[in-house]
């Protein structure tokens, strides 16, 4: 995933002493991190859209061509993945703006720079994303 291809070009944050949480320097390396992960996601993207233009040819034989459509409809939901994760970054570089990144949607806790290193788009602290996690599970069951 590009959010883990970028995440090891980046040295993580080294808090300075006596540094407060979400910090104007905390705030633009995770800025860099973020928009690094897009630019990253757009090219990959365009990449695809290329390469399958590239590669449509139609197959006389419905073995092939019925390979070809599952490989582009894979690539295409992989895609559509990818713009949805654009589409939450952009939201997360406006919480930094507004100065609200950093901080849990849902108790409003310190997030944390470790969990924010890993997972530079998350909401959620680790604690009320456990909660979310078990509700889902037993939601489906």
């Amino acid at each position: 995933m590009p959010q883990e291809q970028y995440n090891k070009e980046i040295t993580p944050y080294q808090l300075k002493a006596g540094e407060e949480y979400m910090s104007p320097e905390q705030l633009e390396h995770f800025r860099k991190i973020l928009e690094g992960m897009k630019i990253e996601m757009g090219q990959d993207i365009d990449r695809a859209v290329h390469t399958m233009q590239d590669e449509a040819t139609v197959f006389a034989d419905p073995n092939d061509r019925a390979s070809q459509e599952s490989d582009m409809t894979l690539e295409l939901r992989n895609r559509d993945r990818e713009r949805k994760l654009i589409k939450k970054i952009d939201e997360i570089i406006g919480k930094i703006d507004a100065g609200e990144y950093g901080y849990c949607d849902s108790c409003g806790i310190e997030i944390g720079l470790k969990r924010l290193e890993a997972r530079p788009t998350a909401t959620l602290c680790i604690d009320c994303k456990t909660l979310d996690e078990i509700r889902e599970k037993q939601m489906a069951k």
